[in-house]
């Protein structure tokens, strides 16, 4: 061979040898890593409904903090206004009374006031007062048993500061487990993504009309709820543009008269004594699932309403889907 095919032959294989690379590289990761193998539609579906799990906990538990800490607000801020009016009531009460022994003193009607002034008790000084006539017994005894009640009143006062404090810390602590959340609904959202069933919803809501059986508050429920199919899920969502699981059945009832409160474990434990069997469950129904870390609305026929999870929209579900993780349901 001669030199010239030579030089050729090995211009040829520099440029296969180079093709091939390039070849290779573009089948790599853009990153350039080595990538695990990518998951199959079964193993991103399960790892879904594990982040489905975790996230409906983490939320709720959020939620329940949340209203655990406006009721503390609640009250503290309730016994706060009435011991600042009941002490300016017995403040007032008392410097009358005193005026009046003062007045007497000056006047050369009383004595011994040095001697019950040097008490420094407000209490001692009005039953001395009393005891020596300087003060009606009566009016005595109607601040005295005022004064006992305002210190009652500021005892509360003071052990709901104590409560609202601690519920303020643990909202704070919970800060984290709202990252958490937000971190787990961003892991979902890639993988609803990569499965090709991120729905956003429509923010008005398709709706729908029932037109099923049920009477009464149960018709009323399912009424509302069937009017919010479409509208998207969003964690910690009341509506009426969005909802969680919760934040629906709780607005279903109200919408039928019925007072639910906010979180899926509240609601479980409000209704403790209204508890029904899975297997004679009733259109209107709550069906607890996941732990309790989920709820829906029964619709009758093996169907339920729910706002199942991020990326996802209000909808209707065959019960089937759930059975086995389901907890329990009751009937308000």
């Amino acid at each position: 061979m001669w030199e010239g095919e030579n030089t050729l032959a090995a211009r040829f294989g520099r440029i296969a040898v180079t093709m091939g690379v390039v070849s290779a590289a573009l089948l790599l990761p853009l990153d350039g890593a080595v990538a695990d193998p990518r998951p199959t539609v079964a193993q991103a579906r399960a790892k879904l409904e594990k982040l489905n799990d975790e996230a409906d906990k983490v939320v709720d538990k959020y939620n329940l903090a949340g209203e655990r800490l406006k009721a503390a607000r609640k009250k503290h801020s309730g016994l706060d206004a009435e011991y600042r009016r009941q002490n300016a009531s017995v403040a007032d009460m008392r410097q009358r009374l005193v005026s009046v022994a003062v007045n007497r003193y000056r006047f050369g009607e009383m004595t011994g006031w040095p001697t019950l002034a040097a008490e420094n008790n407000p209490a001692a000084l009005l039953s001395g007062m009393a005891a020596v006539d300087h003060v009606s017994s009566e009016q005595a005894a109607i601040l005295i048993a005022f004064e006992e009640a305002n210190r009652s009143l500021r005892d509360r006062r003071d052990k709901a500061k104590t409560a609202l404090a601690e519920a303020d810390k643990i909202r704070d602590e919970l800060r984290d487990e709202k990252e958490k959340v937000e971190k787990l609904i961003k892991e979902q959202t890639k993988l609803l993504r990569r499965l090709g069933r991120l729905r956003v919803g429509n923010p008005q809501g398709t709706g729908q009309k029932y037109t099923g059986s049920a009477s009464g508050n149960a018709r009323s429920v399912l009424q509302f709820a069937y009017g919010q199919l479409g509208k998207p899920y969003r964690y910690g969502a009341t509506g009426p543009g969005s909802w969680d699981c919760s934040g629906l059945t709780q607005a279903a009832w109200r919408a039928a008269g019925v007072t639910l409160p906010r979180t899926t474990w509240q609601q479980w434990s409000w209704g403790s004594s209204r508890k029904v069997s899975l297997d004679a469950l009733q259109p209107g129904d709550l069906i607890f699932s996941h732990g309790l870390g989920h709820v829906g609305i029964y619709a009758g026929g093996g169907k339920f309403v729910h706002a199942p999870q991020t990326g996802d929209v209000v909808k209707i579900s065959d019960l089937s889907t759930r059975r086995g993780r389901l907890v329990g349901a009751i009937r308000p």
